[in-house]
């Protein structure tokens, strides 16, 4: 649906998530979570909060959705997606911010807006992710990880942090 700019209409919802990978004996994994409304596959996202940071957001929310906490950004990736959909019969836009996180492929603590969670290749992540932006994220997300493998193989260094909440 294309945006038809009134003034009656909401401004677009903010979001924030991370694609999360983890490595395992030279295998990349990614973490789907699978959404209570609609039963959609998707990634860690949710709403950003007043004078929050798009980062910090992302973060909390992995937190509050996975309780994984221990977080690599990895630097550079930065992709944006939209869409619209209906609440109480109102066209909605939703702006999702999505960045990169390397973190160890452990369990993950679910609260109740998921029916489940699982690591996956990305051939099984982009079979199971049910919308196609969704999708071009992980694509994106999974070039720019093999583009950068081949730079640090050639030496182009690249600078990492952690994204830690306490």
């Amino acid at each position: 649906m294309k945006s038809k700019s009134t003034d009656d209409e909401p401004p677009p919802e903010r979001t924030a998530g991370f694609v999360l990978y983890a490595e395992d004996e030279g295998e990349r994994h990614y973490l789907l979570l699978r959404h209570r409304n609609g039963t959609y596959w998707g990634f860690p996202k949710g709403h950003i909060e007043n004078g929050e940071t798009e980062v910090r957001a992302g973060l909390r929310e992995v937190r509050e959705e996975t309780g994984i906490e221990d977080i690599e950004i990895i630097p550079g990736f930065r992709e944006v997606s939209s869409f619209w959909f209906s609440r109480d019969g109102r066209p909605t836009q939703k702006v999702v911010v999505h960045f990169l996180g390397r973190c160890r492929q452990e369990p993950v603590t679910l609260t109740r807006e998921h029916l489940g969670a699982r690591w996956v290749s990305y051939g099984e992540a982009s079979d199971l992710l049910t919308f196609e932006d969704a999708r071009k994220i992980l694509a994106q997300a999974d070039e720019f990880l093999r583009t950068q493998r081949q730079e640090l193989e050639q030496g182009v260094p690249h600078g990492r942090q952690r994204g830690v909440l306490h």
